[in-house]
């Protein structure tokens, strides 16, 4: 082998290997650039992901913060609603109630719980109150109870009914409208439609 081909036969042989080495190099270069990327991509994914969550969770706190000040606004307006109703039904009521006294069924109530108290009275003295506005009723149920109680006018207006005192027992029957309509008007409530009734107690 001459020279020259020697000579060509290394050159040859310093080119493949300068190109394996080179393409080594290249695969190596690009495998690593690879598995950067990738670790890039892959955080940068995970902090989208958390930023997303983020999100989302302030999102989901703002809706919801939203939501109980509506909930609230709305417990409110329904509140004063309902109280609104609650003074035009027992306004009716009275209104009824003064409407029931100009009956004769009112006064045969009166003397029913005349005759109740003095049940409960026994022999003790009675003494029973009519609201000022009964005035008128006051000679015939007092007549009507006879020697069982001692029937009056009250110095103050009840509203209506009747109240009974028997003092030996200190037992007071209160059983004035006022009172009547002041307990209904504590326990008073309002029911949603549909479930079980007429919609109040």
């Amino acid at each position: 082998m001459t020279t020259e081909e020697k000579l060509q036969h290394f050159l040859e042989f310093c080119m493949e290997d300068s190109r394996a080495r080179s393409a080594r190099m290249l695969d190596d270069c690009t495998a690593a650039l690879e598995k950067s990327f990738e670790e890039h991509k892959a955080e940068a994914e995970h902090r989208a992901a958390m930023q997303l969550q983020f999100e989302k969770d302030r999102i989901r706190r703002d809706i919801n913060k939203q939501l109980a000040m509506e909930q609230l606004k709305i417990k409110r307006e329904l509140s004063q609603r309902q109280d609104e109703l609650k003074d035009m039904l027992f306004v009716e009521l009275r209104n009824r109630l003064a409407s029931f006294m100009e009956t004769p069924e009112y006064q045969h109530m009166l003397e029913k719980q005349i005759k109740e108290a003095a049940e409960l009275a026994g022999s003790e003295p009675l003494t029973v109150y009519l609201d000022p506005a009964d005035e008128d009723k006051l000679r015939r149920i007092a007549l009507h109870a006879g020697k069982k109680a001692d029937v009056r006018l009250s110095q103050y207006s009840f509203g209506g009914g009747s109240r009974a005192v028997i003092q030996s027992k200190n037992i007071l029957i209160d059983n004035s409208f006022n009172s009547l309509i002041g307990e209904a008007k504590r326990h008073f409530t309002f029911h949603p439609a549909g479930k079980g009734g007429s919609g109040h107690d």
